[in-house]
């Protein structure tokens, strides 16, 4: 099993969720986090004062799958989150050793 967390800007959640959706990927935890990559922050303008924000908001999705479906999952967060412009996000892939889910007791891909 892997578990995939990606990184993306928040107004791609809906169409990243629909997306996975589709290729039946039903279960996710999104988390609304914030930070900075290589852009450094930007810059805001709020009533005509212009300031510096060091961290840019962004969504976190947290999936588990089986491992031949990772790879699927990863191409589909791509297609769908990538506007081609600084800040799209990231992926992290690791693996999972095991998940149980607590009503049943299921372990492994059955829990999933």
């Amino acid at each position: 099993m892997k578990k995939i967390l990606a990184v993306i800007k928040p107004f791609k959640v809906d169409e990243v969720k629909d997306a996975l959706s589709k290729i039946n990927i039903n279960g996710m935890t999104i988390s609304e986090v914030k930070g900075f990559g290589r852009q450094k922050g930007h810059k805001e303008v709020y009533r005509g004062a212009e300031y510096q924000t060091d961290f840019v908001p962004k969504v976190e999705l947290k999936i588990c799958v089986d491992d031949d479906q990772a790879d699927t999952v990863v191409d589909t967060i791509i297609e769908t989150a990538k506007t081609g412009k600084i800040g799209d996000g990231k992926i992290f892939i690791m693996p999972v050793e095991d998940v149980v889910r607590i009503r049943t007791r299921e372990t492994g891909v059955e829990a999933l």
